[in-house]
């Protein structure tokens, strides 16, 4: 499924006086809608001018929020063994330990009552039009964004998610946001480094035995095989990643109501007290939280996170 790439003539000093003053009025006219400077019902522009640079939206209190993406949205693995864990979420879960995004801005209450979460485990970039549809029609104040490793955790190298695929997939999911919800803004995590995390969980005997029943084989295959064939392997499945959050950060550049966190998740050095003990991949309650730090951290800025 593919996507389209979506002198007047002579006048006397009067006349002149007044073309100058209808341009004028125009030119604020323009202004004032191409930055939705009031937030009405118009969207903010999706493909923003280079030259007219307009004024970035965002709210640092949102009233309500939603979560889409994978497993790490739904805290897989966090609680008990191959289960889903929607309590330990960074992004809308209630847990006390792990002091979720949602009630770090909207309070124990107020995340219970406005805050939702259609992440899925196994979810790709392909299936985020869907969950955004979802989310979308509470129009919430902030829609929180973390998927791509399953498009890089693949069988092999050569089945990971091609990147044009993967940015055209986001393209669409801001566009089905954007018709139903203008106002919303969008919080935008990059990919975990996957590679990062083999060599912060390679070091457990368990963990590795769980690796081989198939999580993202792609990285974790052969996990102690150090030649230079596996290597690369890894390597070039980080190398996409890498191109994930490129794409990531581009598209959300485009939207005046998106925020990208500037590479923070995929910085963060995640050690293995933040892993989950049931698999040595995906974040603990440890590691959720710190996942709710950063993100709260970015959405509260008075300035957008560098790049």
């Amino acid at each position: 499924m593919r996507r389209r790439r979506h002198r007047p003539g002579p006048a006397g000093r009067g006349s002149r006086k007044a073309v100058v003053t209808a341009a004028a009025v125009l030119a604020g006219v323009v202004g004032l809608s191409g930055c939705d400077a009031v937030g009405g019902d118009e969207p903010a522009p999706f493909s923003a001018s280079d030259k007219a640079k307009p004024k970035r939206l965002w709210d640092r209190s949102p009233r309500s929020m939603a979560a889409i993406g994978d497993s790490i949205t739904r805290a897989f693995d966090a609680c008990s063994v191959l289960s889903d864990c929607p309590e330990a979420s960074w992004a809308t879960g209630s847990d006390a330990t792990v002091r979720s995004l949602a009630v770090r801005l909207l309070g124990r209450t107020g995340a219970e009552r406005r805050s939702w979460n259609y992440a899925r485990t196994g979810a790709r970039m392909v299936d985020l039009p869907e969950q955004m549809r979802q989310a979308a029609a509470h129009k919430p104040g902030l829609v929180t964004v973390l998927a791509g490793a399953n498009d890089a955790c693949r069988s092999s190298v050569a089945a990971m998610t091609p990147v044009e695929d993967f940015r055209a997939d986001f393209e669409q999911a801001m566009r089905t946001l954007r018709r139903t919800s203008p106002t919303s803004q969008v919080y935008v995590a990059s990919v975990p480094d996957l590679k990062r995390l083999w060599e912060a969980g390679r070091g457990n005997a368990l963990g590795k035995e769980v690796w081989k029943l198939g999580i993202c084989p792609s990285m974790l295959k052969d996990s102690d095989a150090l030649d230079s064939k596996s290597q690369a392997r890894r390597d070039r499945v980080r190398e996409q990643v890498v191109r994930y959050n490129t794409a990531l950060k581009e598209v959300c550049a485009k939207d005046l109501r998106c925020r990208y966190d500037g590479g923070a998740v995929f910085g963060y050095r995640f050690d293995d007290t933040q892993l989950s003990t049931w698999d040595w991949f995906h974040p603990s309650k440890d590691g959720q939280s710190r996942l709710a730090e950063i993100a709260y951290r970015k959405v509260t800025s008075r300035t957008p996170p560098a790049s």
